[in-house]
């Protein structure tokens, strides 16, 4: 029995439907995971193929979660605006570490040091309270939030913060203003990379989800904060 034509173009309509749904998830995931490889580019380039300063080493040992922004880019003067995506991924009770949750950092006027477009940006939790902070919602800096580095990877402050920063810019260690930047959470991000609805929580508090893509990463931040 030949099939109406009607009913075969439906038919190729759906498919090609698919198709393109399927290749729209693939190309989101990639953008994901290029992240992700970013991500794990920066922290081997900062912490493995170079010098830390004993200060920092010791602070990165004790640090709860790392915020990874391996691209924070510096718009234009005229606007004063900067922005990145970023990847959380906290310790667990047993020293592992989660998979990656990601964010988006944004500021109207970020404090990136001068002269320099683009930087690798990171961020250490320290308490268990400033890591609930990041769950499900944007976290600000406040305006006396500073760089936890200098130019020499020594600390710059002596009063314990419950977030540091460092930045990277040219493989220069350098400082950078944090008040008013705010970390948010990418949920369309988050959903495209672990295919399902997760937040944040699911994924670095409950460690309910999994990407064996993300495991270099995992492995060298276990690498870096585990010693």
């Amino acid at each position: 029995m030949i099939k109406p034509l009607s009913f075969i173009s439906r038919t190729l309509a759906v498919a090609a439907g698919l198709l393109a749904v399927n290749a729209h998830a693939a190309s989101t995931t990639s953008k994901q995971q290029s992240l992700v490889d970013q991500a794990t580019f920066a922290v081997q380039s900062a912490f493995v193929d170079s010098k830390v300063h004993a200060h920092a080493s010791r602070m990165l040992s004790e640090t709860k979660a790392v915020v990874v922004c391996p691209d924070v880019t510096k718009m234009s003067l005229i606007f004063g605006g900067s922005g990145g995506q970023c990847v959380l991924l906290a310790r667990g009770a047993n020293n592992s570490w989660s998979n990656p949750a990601f964010y988006r950092l944004s500021a109207g006027s970020f404090g990136l040091q001068a002269g320099y477009q683009h930087s690798q940006l990171f961020f250490f939790i320290t308490t268990q309270k400033a890591l609930l902070s990041l769950m499900d919602h944007e976290y600000s800096f406040d305006a006396s939030a500073a760089a936890a580095f200098g130019n020499d990877g020594s600390g710059t402050q002596n009063t314990p913060k419950e977030v540091y920063a460092m930045q990277k810019s040219n493989g220069v260690f350098a400082g950078a203003s944090l008040g008013g930047s705010k970390l948010k959470p990418d949920n369309a991000a988050n959903r495209a990379y672990y295919n399902q609805i997760v937040g944040p929580e699911d994924i670095v508090i409950h460690m309910q989800v999994n990407n064996t893509a993300a495991d270099p990463l995992r492995r060298v931040v276990m690498k870096v904060f585990n010693h």
